[in-house]
């Protein structure tokens, strides 16, 4: 069943109930990357699911967005969202594979790349009979390094990638990024509690950076269950003023 919510930044976006809804972890990447976008860039996010990011950067200084997405029916939703905001000129969305961007995009033509991958490993954790929760949690259809590849083939030098991940993976991540010549810059780790340890982390890299990695203090999501932190709302409540 479709519903249209209201984000805080005013914008509308059309999910389907039944089916994947974004999460906070959306809200704080798309955070983590607004300020860091410059005038005129290409920004493209990858596997942009309903479009949640390029809804909540719309307001940023990209000159466009483009959403990548597998899941057609995602494509759809996300398009519907789009033109209900009038973003038509700012926001594209894009039905595609992650392990084909060459298909689609040539080679360094992003400024920015901001992704929300699937977390789990395949075969980690209890996977969603519903096939579009499984592939939106799961390494399904794409792997970390699958993400970082497209990364590698679609960023400038110099051009800026951001992502949530799981905290755990953090080795894997630093690997493969520098692998790639991908240089991790930035980096938050989030915790659910304050005496809980990390279970998520935001990354910024830069292509062809120069190693130096800065460290930002802890995101606390919760104050107690069910009650965010001042950190949280004081995030919600930027983008309703930006």
């Amino acid at each position: 069943m479709e519903v249209v919510d209201t984000l805080k930044n005013g914008y509308k976006i059309i999910q389907d109930s039944e089916k994947f809804k974004f999460g906070i972890d959306a809200i704080l990447l798309s955070h983590f990357a607004f300020n860091q976008i410059r005038n005129n860039e290409k920004v493209i996010d990858l596997g942009t699911g309903n479009g949640i990011i390029p809804l909540m950067i719309a307001k940023s200084r990209a000159n466009s967005i483009v959403g990548l997405e597998i899941q057609e029916e995602n494509v759809e939703l996300a398009k519907k969202s789009v033109e209900l905001n009038q973003l038509e000129e700012k926001i594209q969305i894009i039905h595609g594979d992650i392990k084909a961007v060459e298909k689609k995009f040539t080679k360094h033509s992003f400024d920015v790349i901001i992704s929300n991958p699937p977390y789990m490993i395949n075969e980690h954790g209890k996977q969603n009979p519903t096939e579009a929760k499984s592939i939106a949690r799961h390494e399904v259809l794409c792997n970390l390094e699958d993400i970082v590849c497209a990364v590698d083939y679609l960023l400038k030098p110099f051009g800026k990638f951001f992502m949530i991940h799981k905290a755990f993976r953090l080795p894997e991540i630093f690997n493969s990024m520098i692998n790639h010549k991908i240089e991790p810059k930035r980096m938050q780790m989030i915790l659910p509690f304050v005496d809980k340890e990390a279970n998520l982390v935001l990354i910024e890299g830069r292509k062809n950076g120069n190693p130096r990695l800065q460290i930002e203090k802890n995101l606390i999501v919760y104050e107690k269950p069910g009650t965010y932190t001042k950190m949280i709302e004081d995030i919600y409540s930027w983008f309703e003023k930006n």
